[in-house]
């Protein structure tokens, strides 16, 4: 029976995986802030599916909270499948953001699914096996959509999704990142928003549901509300026929002066 960790796993998108691939069997280890709920979400899960439930309570912003579920990842039981879930938003626009805010947003979003990833990979090299789970944002794709920071921090988690894939799914390791449009979550609260007045809100649930179905069939990037397909292959093709030009030793004829 293989392990799952999950970050922000005691609401929204974390606590739905927790009980998706807890109804598949798998054993968990479940982090989060919220001791409580956490607590609730694991005798939920002991007694609905009968699997091992190892609660880590932990701000991740906080080295010395973060340091335990390092250690978690890199000790066994082995983690087989990581969800790099936990994560933030900020209203307001660049010219106006706390800089505290702001520091703490990219610690959130951008150096802990860093050093999780770094903790779990090594054992999942070793044992030729391993998934990851990185939940970004389509707004890695529409920045201009999203004032601020969070676009450029989720930009990140999918940029890091494709280079890792493409370093490690040779050996057997598959990376998944996963970009929900607006879902209906906490993370609005949180950050002094109102889902209220977002219009085509996704249900965690169905999104959690869609993006299981990107991970059996092994997806690199899955868009859970983009109806074909062939868009995002269409775009995926468009980066790679930019790319050819990377390559000229020379300036285009355009820059020539």
């Amino acid at each position: 029976m293989s392990t799952a960790l999950i970050t922000g796993a005691s609401s929204g998108i974390g606590a739905v995986y927790a009980r998706r691939l807890a109804a598949r069997g798998h054993d968990l280890v479940i982090v989060a802030r919220a001791t409580d709920r956490l607590n609730t979400v694991a005798e939920e899960l002991r007694a609905a599916h009968g699997v091992s439930i190892e609660v880590i309570t932990a701000d991740l912003t906080d080295t010395a909270s973060l340091d335990p579920v390092l250690e978690r990842l890199r000790s066994d039981p082995p983690v087989d499948i990581l969800v790099n879930n936990a994560g933030a938003g900020l209203l307001g626009d660049f010219a106006t953001a706390n800089p505290d805010e702001m520091y703490k947003l990219l610690r959130l979003n951008v150096l802990v699914p860093t050093l999780l990833a770094s903790a779990v990979i090594g054992g999942m090299v070793e044992r030729g096996h391993g998934s990851i789970i990185n939940i970004a944002s389509v707004l890695a794709l529409l920045p201009e959509y999203s004032p601020g920071i969070y676009a450029a921090t989720k930009s990140y988690v999918l940029t890091l999704s494709q280079s890792l894939a493409a370093e490690v799914s040779s050996k057997g390791i598959y990376v998944q990142a996963v970009l929900p449009a607006a879902t209906r979550t906490e993370i609005y609260d949180r950050a002094g928003g109102d889902i209220s007045q977002v219009p085509n809100v996704m249900e965690v649930d169905e999104l959690v549901d869609a993006a299981l179905i990107g991970f059996d069939r092994k997806e690199l990037v899955t868009i859970p509300p983009v109806p074909e397909v062939a868009a995002w292959e269409a775009f995926e093709h468009a980066r790679f026929a930019l790319a050819q030009g990377f390559s000229n030793a020379e300036p285009a004829a355009r820059y020539r002066g």
